[in-house]
């Protein structure tokens, strides 16, 4: 068993509900969370909204996933992150579950 940890912007919230379903991931938790990114060391001049921390409205998934089903989450996210155009995408994170109950 593992832990899969996802977060992305709140605009691919319906996109990372169908790689869990696709991956046979049939429980899982989300949570809507506010993502921060420092900018400070840009510019003011190529910054448009002038401020140091940019907020995002993002989510973040979480589920404890078979070993055999890992890879295909893995593989869904890397296609869909090549296919952006923008800037952002999926993040995913596994952890190992050392005990459970």
């Amino acid at each position: 068993m593992k832990l899969l940890l996802i977060t992305a912007i709140k605009e691919f919230e319906k996109e990372i509900k169908q790689i869990l379903k696709k991956s046979e991931v049939k429980v899982y938790s989300h949570k809507s969370v506010m993502g921060y990114k420092d900018i400070s060391d840009l510019s003011l001049q190529n910054n448009w909204f002038a401020t140091e921390i940019n907020e995002s409205e993002s989510v973040l998934f979480y589920a404890f996933v078979e070993k055999e089903n890992i890879d295909k989450v893995f593989d869904l996210v890397s296609e869909f992150n090549e296919k952006q155009e923008s800037l952002s995408h999926i993040h995913l994170a596994m952890l190992n579950i050392e005990r459970s109950n």
